[in-house]
Protein backbone atom coordinates (compact mmCIF):
# COMPACT_ATOMS: atom_id res chain seq x y z
CA UNK A 1 0.00 0.00 0.00
CA UNK A 2 1.41 3.47 -1.34
CA UNK A 3 1.53 6.20 1.85
CA UNK A 4 -0.69 8.89 0.76
CA UNK A 5 -2.93 6.07 0.51
CA UNK A 6 -2.16 5.08 3.95
CA UNK A 7 -2.32 8.52 5.45
CA UNK A 8 -5.48 9.29 3.95
CA UNK A 9 -7.54 5.66 5.35
CA UNK A 10 -6.47 7.09 8.53
CA UNK A 11 -7.51 10.06 8.25
CA UNK A 12 -10.74 8.75 7.12
CA UNK A 13 -10.82 6.43 9.62
CA UNK A 14 -9.66 9.06 12.37
CA UNK A 15 -12.78 11.50 11.06
CA UNK A 16 -15.21 8.84 11.68
CA UNK A 17 -14.58 8.28 14.75
CA UNK A 18 -14.60 11.78 15.48
CA UNK A 19 -18.28 12.18 14.16
CA UNK A 20 -18.97 9.28 16.23
CA UNK A 21 -18.01 10.95 19.62
CA UNK A 22 -19.93 14.21 18.41
CA UNK A 23 -23.03 11.95 17.89
CA UNK A 24 -22.89 10.46 20.96
CA UNK A 25 -22.18 14.16 23.04
CA UNK A 26 -25.26 15.17 21.03
CA UNK A 27 -27.45 12.46 22.12
CA UNK A 28 -26.11 12.45 25.53
CA UNK A 29 -26.88 16.30 26.00
CA UNK A 30 -30.02 15.79 24.32
CA UNK A 31 -30.58 12.79 27.08
CA UNK A 32 -29.80 14.85 29.84
CA UNK A 33 -32.05 17.81 28.37
CA UNK A 34 -35.00 14.87 28.19
CA UNK A 35 -34.38 14.21 32.00
CA UNK A 36 -35.58 18.04 33.19
CA UNK A 37 -38.33 18.26 30.70
CA UNK A 38 -36.46 20.02 27.72
CA UNK A 39 -39.74 20.46 24.72
CA UNK A 40 -39.03 20.44 22.05
CA UNK A 41 -35.39 18.85 21.53
CA UNK A 42 -33.81 18.87 17.84
CA UNK A 43 -30.38 18.23 16.66
CA UNK A 44 -28.92 19.37 13.40
CA UNK A 45 -25.88 18.04 11.89
CA UNK A 46 -24.31 20.96 10.97
CA UNK A 47 -20.82 19.45 9.86
CA UNK A 48 -21.63 19.96 6.24
CA UNK A 49 -22.62 22.86 6.30
CA UNK A 50 -20.47 24.75 9.02
CA UNK A 51 -17.12 25.29 10.16
CA UNK A 52 -18.41 26.20 13.78
CA UNK A 53 -19.26 22.23 14.98
CA UNK A 54 -20.44 19.14 14.00
CA UNK A 55 -23.63 19.43 15.81
CA UNK A 56 -26.29 21.86 17.21
CA UNK A 57 -28.50 20.64 20.10
CA UNK A 58 -31.56 23.11 20.31
CA UNK A 59 -33.99 22.73 23.47
CA UNK A 60 -36.55 24.73 24.82
CA UNK A 61 -37.13 25.84 28.63
CA UNK A 62 -40.22 26.69 29.88
CA UNK A 63 -39.16 28.88 32.81
CA UNK A 64 -35.81 30.70 33.42
CA UNK A 65 -34.95 28.25 36.24
CA UNK A 66 -35.78 25.28 33.98
CA UNK A 67 -33.63 26.03 31.12
CA UNK A 68 -30.74 26.43 34.41
CA UNK A 69 -31.75 23.06 35.38
CA UNK A 70 -31.32 22.06 32.03
CA UNK A 71 -28.32 23.28 31.71
CA UNK A 72 -26.64 22.10 34.70
CA UNK A 73 -28.37 18.24 33.87
CA UNK A 74 -26.45 18.31 30.52
CA UNK A 75 -23.45 19.95 31.84
CA UNK A 76 -22.99 16.86 35.00
CA UNK A 77 -24.61 13.84 32.28
CA UNK A 78 -21.93 14.78 30.02
CA UNK A 79 -18.68 15.53 32.67
CA UNK A 80 -19.76 12.35 34.30
CA UNK A 81 -20.53 9.72 31.36
CA UNK A 82 -18.03 11.72 28.47
CA UNK A 83 -15.51 13.31 31.12
CA UNK A 84 -15.50 16.75 28.68
CA UNK A 85 -16.39 19.81 30.23
CA UNK A 86 -17.67 22.84 27.87
CA UNK A 87 -15.36 25.61 26.56
CA UNK A 88 -17.65 28.46 26.87
CA UNK A 89 -20.75 28.56 28.43
CA UNK A 90 -22.86 31.76 28.19
CA UNK A 91 -26.24 32.86 29.66
CA UNK A 92 -26.47 30.74 32.46
CA UNK A 93 -26.99 34.61 34.33
CA UNK A 94 -29.98 35.59 32.91
CA UNK A 95 -31.72 32.12 31.88
CA UNK A 96 -33.37 32.49 28.43
CA UNK A 97 -30.76 31.60 26.48
CA UNK A 98 -27.94 29.43 27.75
CA UNK A 99 -25.49 28.38 25.32
CA UNK A 100 -23.16 25.29 26.10
CA UNK A 101 -19.94 25.09 23.76
CA UNK A 102 -18.34 21.83 23.58
CA UNK A 103 -16.20 22.76 20.40
CA UNK A 104 -17.69 19.66 18.16
CA UNK A 105 -21.15 19.84 19.95
CA UNK A 106 -23.20 23.49 20.65
CA UNK A 107 -25.84 22.99 22.84
CA UNK A 108 -28.77 26.08 22.70
CA UNK A 109 -31.65 26.19 25.39
CA UNK A 110 -33.79 29.21 25.41
CA UNK A 111 -37.23 29.86 26.20
CA UNK A 112 -40.02 29.67 23.76
CA UNK A 113 -40.00 33.58 22.87
CA UNK A 114 -36.13 33.67 22.05
CA UNK A 115 -36.51 30.05 20.56
CA UNK A 116 -39.62 31.24 18.22
CA UNK A 117 -37.60 34.85 17.65
CA UNK A 118 -34.19 33.64 16.82
CA UNK A 119 -35.37 30.41 14.66
CA UNK A 120 -31.99 28.66 14.62
CA UNK A 121 -33.68 25.88 13.30
CA UNK A 122 -34.72 27.96 9.99
CA UNK A 123 -31.22 29.67 10.25
CA UNK A 124 -29.33 26.40 10.00
CA UNK A 125 -32.86 24.87 7.41
CA UNK A 126 -30.03 23.55 5.38
CA UNK A 127 -28.27 20.93 7.68
CA UNK A 128 -29.69 17.99 8.24
CA UNK A 129 -32.31 17.32 11.14
CA UNK A 130 -32.38 14.74 13.69
CA UNK A 131 -35.45 14.56 15.75
CA UNK A 132 -34.80 13.59 19.13
CA UNK A 133 -37.88 11.36 19.58
CA UNK A 134 -36.85 9.60 17.36
CA UNK A 135 -33.35 8.93 19.21
CA UNK A 136 -35.18 7.79 22.29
Amino acid sequence: MSEPFKSYSTLVTISAKKQDESQNLAVTAAQAADDRKGGDIVLLKVAEVSYLADYFVMVTGFSKVQVRAISQSIQEKVETELQRQPLRMEGQAEGTWVLLDYGDVIVHILMPQEREFYNLEAFWGHAERIDFAALS
